[in-house]
């Protein structure tokens, strides 16, 4: 007897689409255009961490490191956390090591949000919150973020929050648009959650990456949000070692013993020679941060006379490696439209500023560009863009 035709897939999965950032970079490598979509350096991490890796292996670290992280880098993290944010942190009952900061977000939202609990999202947002918030059975909460500084208006934020509130998502530095959450924002943010109970997670991934005086705050190390703040973090974009999968989450006690019961059955732990890595990374000089910053300065502004050369307005980043524009001139249809003719016709791979937005016509206007690139690469990226402003001068 046949059986009635049942739906296979779930209403989470089915509410989602898949990466539209992973997938920008598939198509760079079909169409041979230079990849400034995807975030990821193409210059080597510092040698002292390959190093260390490679020594970690040949010692015979390959099994499983303690499920929550190895007690090294635990203790690493600790002490520079302490060192840069002024929190203290014990490291055998506040950090939790995962694998990337992807799962440490996913971790904590699945260990402390229930089915029809709410989390609010700043809008625009990095593509993997939404999709967070529905695995783990919420309801994502939008609140703007309003250009030119991208910033929240206090009322509408103020509105967003009610009894079903559990949680807060944060970014800062701020992928896409390069915003750094000012220690007054982060302050109407902390006292609102302590108004209502409300859980924040801070992704402060890019905490290193500032420019023009900009300074990191971890809102995690203001007066009264020890308890209820999850700081996500990883070795990815200070390190530049996006492929190593090496998160880390900062948190109370009792958040910390609910993460590391979820993280030990999502993926056990993460990689054990790299967590030794890791512990070198975590005790590098301030030289290694000083050079870092100059480094990301001086490949932000070779972007911003790019941009500037093939007549694209941008919003100038004050931290991350990423420029946020504003295509609307340029008279196309939709930011995918644009985006698939920068790839095809120009040769470059930027991602479409719609995968930051709930609804795809908010984003249309938009697209990022990552500059997290050797020299070269953006030198390549400049000769092609510029057939961008010859077209328009063209009239296409």
């Amino acid at each position: 007897m046949n059986q009635p035709a049942r739906h296979l897939t779930s209403i989470k999965a089915d509410s989602f689409t898949e990466s539209v950032i992973r997938e920008m970079s598939r198509l760079a490598a079909r169409y041979e255009a230079v990849n400034l979509a995807q975030g990821f350096p193409d210059f080597p991490c510092p040698h002292e961490l390959k190093e260390a890796a490679c020594q970690a292996i040949m010692e015979d670290i390959n099994q499983y490191a303690i499920t929550w992280g190895a007690r090294d880098f635990r203790q690493a993290i600790a002490e520079k956390n302490s060192r840069y944010l002024g929190m203290q942190i014990d490291p055998e009952t506040n950090i939790t090591v995962t694998c990337g900061a992807t799962e440490a977000m996913a971790a904590a939202m699945l260990a402390t949000i229930d089915p029809g609990d709410e989390v609010i999202v700043f809008e625009p947002y990095y593509e993997n919150y939404g999709p967070d918030a529905i695995l783990a059975g919420a309801v994502p909460h939008y609140v703007t973020l309003h250009p030119p500084n991208w910033t929240f208006d206090e009322a509408e934020l103020a509105k967003a929050f009610n009894p079903k509130t559990k949680g807060i998502i944060i970014n800062t530095p701020h992928n896409p648009t390069g915003k750094v959450f000012t220690r007054s924002e982060l302050e109407t943010i902390a006292n609102l959650c302590q108004k209502w109970g409300v859980i924040a997670f801070t992704d402060e991934i890019y905490e290193h990456i500032l420019y023009d005086g900009a300074q990191h705050v971890a809102l995690g190390s203001l007066p009264g949000m020890e308890d209820l703040t999850v700081t996500i973090n990883g070795l990815s974009k200070t390190y530049s070692v996006t492929g190593w999968r090496v998160g880390t989450i900062i948190a109370s006690a009792e958040l910390t013993s609910a993460i590391r019961k979820v993280h030990d059955f999502l993926t056990v732990g993460a990689p054990a020679p790299l967590q030794r890595a890791g512990t070198v990374a975590m005790q590098l000089p301030q030289s290694y941060y000083d050079y870092l910053a100059q480094t990301y300065a001086e490949k932000r502004d070779t972007m911003l006379r790019i941009l500037d050369e093939a007549g694209l307005k941008y919003f100038k980043p004050q931290g991350a490696y990423y420029v946020f524009c504003d295509i609307s001139d340029f008279g196309y249809g939709s930011d995918l439209e644009f985006t698939n003719y920068l790839i095809k016709d120009i040769g470059v791979a930027v991602v479409p500023g719609s995968s930051f937005f709930r609804r795809s016509d908010i984003g249309h206007q938009y697209i990022r560009f990552c500059f997290s690139k050797k020299p070269e690469t953006l030198e390549a990226a400049r000769h092609r863009l510029l057939k961008l402003r010859d077209s328009v001068r063209l009239g296409r």
